[in-house]
């Protein structure tokens, strides 16, 4: 048994793969993700500074060949490979890859990798060969002889390939297209319809163009699998696709893959805000708000494994949220504006997140500290607590207990990156690298930007004022969810009173005017009720009828001078 969990540094461009492997792994006891990293570039850059520290940090590095599908980034994947051996010949390398082709698995071979296994393997399958690649041996699903046995396998590889690469582009099109705000309902039908058999074809040509392969008979290790590693299924994602994962085992860590997962899907939601309240994330494009919101998630994940591997109590817990959401905070910003150069502010120069750091003191009391059900959210992930929502009890592990999990971390997921963005638009909105590295095109004219912000502070302002105090005196909060069309809102019961006895000023103004307001609305309600009547029984039975009366008296007298005018007129004719 080790003392010390293997720890591993992930390599994949997918950041929902990547984000999904993270997360089913880390849901194994003796397993530790050290950094997950999309590029080559990066993945050295975290290296040199882990190794720097401890070279005995990184036990293993799982990466994808490439992007997997193109045949140059293939090439360059072999390249990096071999830079990875050249400067770190002591740390194995494993290839989770959706290449099966022997000529590259030769060659990836050829250049020092350790091990390789397909993408789509269960967890209870690859966390064996994890183990036993980390420790120093090897793991080859495929043997290495099938292609002089095979021929047109080359030419098959090619077409594949060819494919693959038309699918895809195609696909990426035809999501964007899904994307665009108002599209007539017809429109969108036919257009998913196209990514379906779009999705359905690239898994035809995966299939039926794959070259044959056969496995090598497994390792002792890979044959007794622990019974505590939950069977989450990683399957091959590209940016089109959402990790899919089979039902884990009640334990803590398998109920927080589960409710992250879950968030982790609905991130490729569109990210359009569909509520009538600004959020400070709306003046960034969709790229970089999902980026943002992936780290939240990722820091919080790091969070809650620290909670859990410290054997933290349910009122430790209360009494760190404050804490644990500042330092979720202060990490985030790090990572998100950390990797942006320093810019210049007049003639001085700034790092980013150092500077959104010292000038944030406000972040905390007015955003913060009121993202609600926060410490109801811990103890589900970390101590497995019932969870009590919108006045109804929900069993822990139970389906509708994560479907509120995840609608309570959702909300916080927004509002901590509604945190990390307003000292932004504070200190540095029209900032011309700013807009250019962040904002959507949409929000970068400098009036455009003042509007933005004069909206969030009448927001913030209508919020301390009146909203939050109607939302106590109601019972309610209002959660930020998102939504197959976009980020939502959507109302949940939760007892305030405490809350309500607190307050003071305007806020408990508003809610006197409220209780007046529905103590005298019923009433004013059955005056008016009765005066209308009233009104109405004069209107139609008194002077409608009289003014009826008057109208008939006029024609009948109109009908008798006609009746007397033609009686004179027969008589003078008679006369003459």
């Amino acid at each position: 048994m080790r003392d010390r969990p293997f720890r591993l540094l992930l390599i994949d461009p997918d950041p929902i793969f990547r984000l999904g492997l993270r997360v089913a792994l880390e849901s194994i006891s003796d397993i530790q993700i050290v950094a997950d990293v999309p590029t080559d570039i990066a993945a050295l850059q975290i290296l040199a500074q882990i190794i720097a520290q401890d070279p005995n940090q990184v036990n293993l590095i799982v990466l994808e060949l490439g992007n997997g599908y193109s045949r140059d980034s293939q090439q360059l994947g072999l390249q990096f490979c071999k830079q990875l051996k050249a400067l770190y010949p002591q740390i194995p390398v494993l290839l989770l890859s959706v290449i099966s082709t022997q000529e590259l698995l030769l060659a990836a071979k050829s250049t020092g990798v350790n091990g390789y296994c397909p993408k789509g393997i269960s967890i209870s399958e690859l966390v064996p060969i994890i183990q036993e690649v980390a420790n120093g041996g090897y793991y080859w699903s495929i043997v290495a002889s099938l292609s002089s046995s095979l021929p047109f396998t080359s030419v098959r590889n090619n077409v594949r390939l060819s494919g693959i690469n038309y699918i895809n582009s195609t696909l990426t099109a035809v999501t964007g297209q899904l994307k665009i705000p108002g599209l007539p309902l017809l429109d969108k039908a036919i257009l998913a319809g196209q990514r379906r058999e779009l999705l359905a074809a690239r898994w035809l040509v995966n299939h039926l163009l794959a070259a044959p392969k056969e496995e090598q008979p497994i390792q002792p290790a890979q044959q007794l699998p622990s019974p505590n590693y939950p069977t989450n299924a990683i399957s091959p994602l590209n940016s089109q696709q959402m990790p899919t994962f089979l039902p884990p085992l009640l334990s803590p860590r398998a109920l927080q893959s589960t409710v992250f997962t879950s968030c982790v899907n609905k991130l490729q939601f569109p990210l359009q805000n569909l509520t009538d309240i600004p959020l400070e994330i709306d003046i960034f494009r969709e790229e970089k708000k999902r980026e943002l919101l992936y780290i939240i998630l990722q820091k919080l994940s790091q969070q809650l494994d620290d909670l859990r591997n410290n054997e933290v109590k349910l009122n430790l817990i209360q009494d760190l949220k404050n804490k644990i959401l500042i330092d979720l905070w202060q990490e985030v910003i790090r990572d998100f504006f950390g990797k942006f150069p320093c810019i210049y502010v007049g003639d001085n120069k700034i790092e980013i997140a150092s500077f959104i750091l010292d000038n944030a003191a406000s972040i905390e009391t007015q955003i913060l500290n009121k993202i609600p059900l926060t410490v109801e959210l811990f103890s589900y992930l970390v101590l497995q607590t019932d969870l009590y929502i919108d006045n109804i009890s929900y069993r822990a592990g139970s389906e509708q207990a994560n479907s509120q999990a995840s609608i309570i971390l959702e909300n916080l997921l927004i509002q901590v990156a509604n945190a990390v963005v307003q000292p932004l638009l504070n200190f540095l909105a029209d900032i011309e690298t700013i807009k250019q590295g962040y904002y959507d095109r949409h929000m970068i004219s400098t009036r455009e930007i003042e509007r933005f912000r004069n909206n969030l502070s009448w927001k913030y302002r209508l919020h301390n004022y009146v909203t939050e105090a109607q939302e106590i005196f109601e019972s309610r909060y209002e959660l930020f969810v998102f939504a197959p069309r976009g980020i939502a809102k959507i109302s949940i019961y939760a007892p305030r009173g405490q809350e309500l006895a607190k307050l003071s000023g305007i806020p408990l103004v508003v809610t006197l005017v409220l209780e007046f307001r529905d103590a005298i609305a019923p009433r004013i309600q059955s005056i008016l009720s009765f005066l209308g009547s009233g009104l109405v029984f004069i209107l139609t039975q008194v002077i409608g009828r009289g003014l009826g009366l008057i109208g008939r008296g006029i024609l009948q007298g109109i009908g008798s001078v006609s009746l007397i005018e033609k009686t004179q007129n027969r008589h003078k004719e008679r006369t003459k």
